[in-house]
């Protein structure tokens, strides 16, 4: 019998104190941003039993008479293991088709490990010239000219897009989270940061596009240096503030007096493509940048601060040495143009990227469009904060088909005129069954209903007593006022492609259940929950511009033999160990993909396949692991390829370039660098087939 996993780290997950610090600013070690009291789902009322029949019925019926967002049928009548068709689960004992590997065991080796008869190349690493101009990467000699000119760091979110009329050539796409100064700079004095040192790494966050050489035979992939698609985007390049709160006061600073220009995008997560070509990328712990909120004596002003969790006196990069912007004290509203889904063109390099101020601002997670049937997008974000909330947008444009011009100039338009929701759940059990420890209730799963509540629309804002631009900017007080949900940190959303089902992946909540903190619910069921959740989501009518969903657990993760883990029903024994999921995408067969951030089970985090329909369902198989202190992000899954960012190898307490706790990507010797690897079969066939 397997033997249970032993905890790696005391953070919450598996994280370092390093990667806390620098990625998050400790988020984890501060007070909840969310003091609200708001309902939970414990609160269930009386009738629940009886509408969740009701709600069940219509969405067998919406599935039985509507086509999924991409002209697909809804493959499962509603959202339980239940009523999914196929069968009692694990009888075969034969994966679903596009899991068909043999699973990587759990392990701490310093690499990326994959399955047997799988091969694997880095395809870039950060540092390596992108531009024209640009120079060899040379660790003693870094400069930000030079950095602006090659890959940033930290890769997290990747796009793998066609590249019409260069065979045998995609765009990637990667944004760059944050940077880790100890593991970039030799002899990094973290107390006395040097102008060219934060210069680097202002150049060294944003995004990068660089075109790819992929060999048809393998799924090895090569940058074309010097392309001219490729581009940097940093934390200086000029983007454009779109929508509804573009030039309200509430954006205007001393260097742009309009509101509508910000210089740079910080700290980028996870992200989407877009039906009409551009990449969306997500703002999220943005507050870590900005300095001295607690010598703010303004109430109202220092509790906004407060929502969104800034609070003290030198941040930890000390930008605010170098740019007064970064002082709260001296620029009070340049962390209000902060938070936001950002779009860029790929294929424009030319092109402003813009912030997308209709989408709300808070810390983002996801943007993956789904189409109604009358063609308008609709996207899907979390907040991932402890207790905070999951959002969705539903434009009111509908998307143009075509390259013309006119068509690209319209599609442009589409996030910036809509309806922004947030979420609140109901559980469909006794309040007396959800007791924290994650057993299940007497109906064998934790599924509910749910609602779409609207905050604003165009100019008109929705939440009494709070004006649209003040929605927009402060998206999470006004999330707070019409009484959301506090959900275990929502990090990326995802529509299924195939059956329009929306997949939340909720890394953890250590906090759930401490005393004056909100308790287990139904869709937060764990009580001290450190190794996170996988909800499943249904829209009703499988309309995503639907106000009314029911939703389900598809994983509660951890470790098999804990009692207190549930894999859609499917046999335990016969399933991967999975803890804190982060990143999901789908594979070309319609199974989850899903990677970690913060394994809390000793294991090194990993990539997850797992069946979402059929008697398969929720049979997690793992396959692949990241090096020493990484964390695994962005999966692409193709059918020839995997691709994945290895972000933050290396970053373990006390590690720095002169005492590396990693030897990857190069060898003993090399410098530790965060990079994006590419996986395929060795024998040219398709992934997991």
């Amino acid at each position: 019998m397997r033997k249970p996993l032993p905890l790696l780290s005391s953070h919450p997950g598996g994280r370092s104190a390093l990667t806390c610090r620098y990625r998050c600013g400790d988020a984890c070690f501060h007070d909840v941003p969310n003091p609200t009291d708001n309902p939970e789902l414990g609160a269930v009322i009386a009738s629940a039993l009886s509408r969740r029949t009701v709600l069940r019925a219509g969405a067998v019926v919406g599935a039985v008479g509507a086509t999924g967002a991409f002209g697909v049928s809804s493959a499962a009548a509603g959202p339980g293991g239940s009523d999914v068709p196929g069968g009692a689960p694990g009888l075969d004992g034969r994966p679903a088709r596009g899991l068909r590997f043999t699973p990587v065991a759990p392990n701490t080796a310093d690499r990326v490990t994959v399955p047997q008869g799988y091969d694997q190349n880095v395809v870039i690493r950060w540092g390596e010239p992108i531009l024209r101009g640009a120079p060899e990467f040379d660790q003693n000699r870094q400069t930000a000219r030079a950095q602006a000119m090659q890959f940033g760091y930290n890769n997290d979110f990747l796009a793998l897009l066609d590249l019409p009329g260069e065979p045998h050539r995609q765009v990637l796409v990667a944004n760059h989270e944050y940077t880790d100064e100890n593991l970039m700079f030799a002899g990094y004095d973290p107390a006395r940061p040097t102008r060219e040192q934060v210069e680097i790494a202002w150049a060294a966050h944003g995004l990068s596009v660089v075109v790819v050489d992929e060999d048809r035979r393998v799924g090895r992939l090569t940058p074309v240096r010097r392309h001219p698609l490729n581009r940097r985007i940093t934390a200086t390049t000029p983007f454009e503030v779109t929508g509804p709160a573009a030039g309200s006061p509430l954006l205007r600073t001393s260097a742009d007096p309009t509101g509508t220009r910000v210089l740079g995008t910080l700290n980028n997560c996870a992200g989407g493509t877009t039906p009409w070509g551009t990449v969306l990328s997500a703002e999220e712990n943005f507050n870590q940048y900005f300095a001295n909120a607690g010598a703010v004596t303004d109430p109202q002003a220092k509790a906004r601060l407060a929502r969104y969790g800034m609070s003290g006196a030198a941040s930890t990069r000390k930008w605010e040495q170098f740019d007064q912007r970064f002082d709260v004290t001296r620029e009070p509203n340049e962390s209000h143009r902060f938070g936001y889904i950002v779009e860029l063109d790929p294929y424009d390099p030319e092109s402003t990227p813009r912030k997308r101020t209709a989408l709300g601002r808070f810390k983002h997670e996801a943007a993956q469009p789904r189409l109604t049937a009358d063609g308008r997008p609709v996207i899907y974000m979390g907040d991932d904060e402890r207790f905070d909330y999951l959002y969705k947008f539903v434009s009111d444009r509908r998307v143009r088909r075509g390259d013309s011009r006119a068509a690209r100039e319209h599609n442009m338009t589409l996030l910036d005129h809509g309806t922004l929701y947030v979420a609140r759940f109901t559980g469909d059990s006794p309040a007396a069954e959800i007791d924290g420890t994650g057993t299940l209730p007497d109906d064998g799963e934790f599924d509910g209903w749910g609602e779409w509540i609207p905050l604003a629309s165009g100019d008109r804002s929705l939440v009494p007593g709070m004006t649209a631009d003040e929605v927009y900017v402060f998206t999470r007080l006004a999330a707070d006022r019409v009484g959301a949900t506090k959900m275990d940190r929502p990090e990326d959303v995802e529509p299924s492609p195939r059956t329009g089902r929306v997949y939340v992946a909720l890394t953890n909540n250590t906090d759930r259940g401490k005393a004056g903190k909100a308790g287990a619910d139904e869709a937060n069921p764990r009580n001290a929950n450190k190794h996170g959740h996988v909800l499943e989501l249904t829209e009703r009518g499988d309309d995503p511009a639907a106000t009314r969903f029911t939703w389900t657990l598809l994983l509660v993760c951890g470790d098999p033999e804990d009692p207190a883990t549930y894999f859609a029903g499917f046999p335990k024994d016969q399933v991967s160990p999975i803890s804190c999921p982060d990143n999901v995408t789908f594979d070309p067969h319609g199974n989850l993909w899903i990677s970690t951030d913060g394994n809390a089970l000793g294991s090194h985090d990993g990539l997850f396949g797992v069946a979402v329909q059929g008697r398969e369902r929720g049979r997690v198989r793992q396959f692949l692991t990241v090096p020493v202190g990484a964390e695994t992000c962005g999966p692409v899954v193709q059918d020839r390829r995997v691709l994945v960012a290895v972000q933050h190898p290396g970053e373990v307490d006390g590690a720095s370039v002169e005492n590396p706790a990693s030897a990857w990507p190069d060898g003993p010797g090399g410098l530790v660098r965060p990079a994006v690897v590419a996986v395929w079969r060795r024998d040219g066939r398709d992934i997991g087939v």
